[in-house]
């Protein structure tokens, strides 16, 4: 999925690169927590799906507001979802993290299986919290 979408209805389009996230999934928070500590620069936002901006992208790309299936990057007013959204972010991680970029020469049919597989069973191996993710001070200036 790569859709663009209106700056005039939503307002996040105004972030350069902005992750929308399940904020009480416990395996969500890990990966924001690692793309935290992996991007010194400080090129991503990060939103939760549950928030009101997120849910009014959720509707406009037809996508579920309740059984969250997959996080969003959204870059240059574009939407990725799924494996091709892991990947741009892993490209813009420091260290050796952009060298599985590579895995973007899997067809997405085929990188999204795994995904799916995942997303199916991160609640059951991490568990889910009861609120959404609350920043630290240090983190708060991260977060729309």
């Amino acid at each position: 999925m790569n859709d663009q979408l209106d700056p005039s209805v939503h307002e996040w389009t105004k972030y350069e690169r902005l992750i929308l996230f399940d904020g009480v999934c416990n395996w969500c928070n890990a990966w924001v927590s690692f793309a935290i500590a992996h991007d010194p620069a400080g090129q991503f936002k990060f939103g939760t799906l549950q928030s009101e901006p997120a849910q009014r992208i959720l509707r406009d790309l037809s996508l579920s507001t309740t059984d969250y299936q997959t996080f969003l990057l959204l870059e240059g007013g574009h939407v990725y979802i799924k494996s091709t959204a892991v990947l741009k972010v892993i490209r813009q991680l420091s260290r050796w993290w952009p060298l599985y970029y590579v895995c973007v020469l899997v067809p997405a049919p085929l990188r999204d299986v795994v995904y799916d597989f995942v997303a199916r069973h991160r609640y059951q191996w991490m568990g889910r919290t009861a609120t959404c993710r609350v920043p630290t001070q240090e983190e708060r200036d991260r977060f729309v």
